[in-house]
């Protein structure tokens, strides 16, 4: 408790320290010819790709955490630079929970405060470590996301201001929207949006969609007229195949701007089985299409779609035999795609 409550007040100076004087600099760059923010600055949203700051395509492969306040020990500076370095990462994904129970839930009596410290510290460890940072609205139980559309207003509004300009961070504004259709997510969207722009004009921003972000055909049928805006979509190996890879693979080659922000070599719940083949598929789609990705979880759960074994208890300094076969399947994707 005494270090938890230390990182936190750690966070609190570093907002305090930067405000909206401007993004510091990092003292440390990743030259290993992956897209990070020194060498790519601010990213763009160009002829339906991500784009770095001279309008050329480029990839984002990374990991996601499977909850702040749960995943607080990995916002570590020397893990985020041992993935940068060691792993091939540019970038993570801090995902907040927007609903849940105890200090969990962002929108549901959870300790606010506390999770916009853990962002505050999280941004600041990928700044230093060259990483690209996905501030991820984890929408999922609450289902529409125009359940919290207030709060979302404010929460959005505030961390604009507080990282306006800062090239390593991007938005995700709905995670899993569920039980709901496109206009409603769509509505949620022409919201939350103008909020981001109106702080910071040049941010990437991802949208999700119904169907736990798989229903892109609705999103195609009637985009969102902005710029810079990416349309999430989510698959695991296990339950996702062929017919969706057929629909990412004609979607994308007609234009549409698609960001994985998750996906799992597992089934859907998390669970078994495991189908790294399938896996392999997806990711040879999503290169050749310059879809960025982003794996589920960066964790020590006891489910099989965990990077880490469960016995794990430390935070960075891994070794091989801290993996699970879904962390050693991550690490040997990385290896073999290491271009921009």
């Amino acid at each position: 408790m005494k270090k938890l409550t230390l990182l936190l007040l750690a966070a609190v100076l570093l907002i305090s320290a930067c405000g909206n004087a401007g993004v510091p600099a990092a003292s440390w760059t990743c030259a290993d010819g992956r897209a990070r923010p020194s060498s790519c600055g601010h990213l763009q949203v160009k002829d339906g790709k991500l784009c770095g700051g001279q309008g050329e395509p480029v990839m984002l492969r990374g990991v996601s955490l499977n909850g702040l306040v749960t995943g607080e020990k990995y916002l570590d500076p020397a893990l985020f630079r041992e993935l940068a370095e060691e792993r091939g990462v540019n970038l993570v994904r801090l995902a907040m929970y927007t609903y849940g129970v105890g200090v969990v839930g962002y929108c549901t009596g959870g300790d606010q405060d506390r999770h916009k410290a853990d962002i505050a510290l999280g941004v600041d460890c990928a700044r230093e470590a060259d990483l690209y940072v996905l501030l991820d609205w984890h929408i999922l139980s609450d289902g529409d996301p125009n359940n919290y559309l207030e709060e979302a207003k404010a929460f959005f509004a505030e961390m604009a201001e507080r990282f306006r300009g800062d090239p390593c961070v991007l938005y995700e504004i709905c995670n899993e929207p569920n039980g709901v259709d496109w206009p409603a997510v769509k509505r949620y969207a022409e919201a939350i949006i103008p909020v981001i722009r109106e702080k910071d004009p040049d941010a990437v921003i991802i949208v999700g969609n119904p169907d736990w972000s798989k229903d892109l055909k609705s999103v195609a049928a009637d985009p969102l007229e902005f710029d810079n805006i990416l349309y999430t979509l989510h698959f695991y190996a296990a339950s996702h195949g062929e017919e969706y890879r057929r629909m990412t693979e004609e979607l994308s080659r007609a234009g549409l701007p698609i960001f994985v922000t998750e996906f799992g070599v597992t089934a859907s719940n998390g669970g078994f089985p495991r189908d790294l083949e399938g896996a392999d598929e997806w990711i040879s789609l999503l290169e050749r299409e310059k879809i960025s990705w982003c794996l589920w979880s960066f964790s020590a759960a006891p489910e099989p779609c965990s990077v880490l074994r469960s016995s794990v208890l430390k935070h960075s300094g891994f070794t091989e035999e801290d993996f699970t076969d879904t962390g050693l399947w991550l690490w040997d994707t990385l290896a073999k795609h290491p271009g921009r």
